[in-house]
């Protein structure tokens, strides 16, 4: 990279590698979200214009209760079916038939994914101010194209990352 001095390049280098950390970051997250969400409810299939769960042994789960505050709906088997079924060991150990909870909006998962969103945001905001310290700092022409287009494209970044952060934030909130 003849014409960037060896600090800029580091800078770079260092500032390119936080932001390829929170990418990751994002990849796993997202990864880890769909995973639980699956398992939670492996093998059960919704069915959303009868508002109902069916098992794997083809048994319906109806719900039984809602919290419109909190947004979640609980759906149980019926006990007689589900403690003479086969499979009860594996899926569930209740007396009173297995159940799913279903909600429009898990707090838990939301916080986690708003946890793993602002660590992303926080490693970029320090990116960008490592690029913008060096910006000021060098000379030369060719250098500060380099780091102010690398600056712009992770100023573009934390724009975006900050718009989804603040959507989520905002369906979590609302009744």
């Amino acid at each position: 990279m003849a014409g960037l001095p060896l600090e800029s390049i580091l800078m770079l280098g260092y500032a390119v590698s936080l932001a390829l950390i929170a990418l990751l970051l994002e990849l796993i997250a997202r990864h880890v979200y769909r995973r639980s969400l699956a398992l939670r409810t492996a093998g059960f299939t919704y069915h959303p214009d009868r508002d109902i769960w069916r098992c794997p042994e083809d048994q319906h789960l109806v719900p039984i209760s809602s919290d419109p505050v909190r947004r979640i709906v609980l759906y149980r088997a019926p006990a007689g079916v589900c403690n003479a079924c086969p499979s009860k060991s594996a899926c569930t150990d209740s007396s009173q038939g297995r159940e799913i909870e279903r909600s429009s909006s898990n707090e838990l998962e939301h916080g986690i994914a708003r946890f793993h969103r602002a660590v992303s945001l926080t490693l970029l905001v320090l990116a960008s101010l490592i690029l913008a310290v060096e910006l000021v700092r060098t000379g030369g022409l060719y250098p500060k194209i380099a780091l102010g287009a690398t600056l712009t494209l992770f100023c573009a970044l934390i724009q975006h990352l900050s718009a989804e952060l603040s959507e989520r934030v905002e369906r979590t909130q609302s009744p």
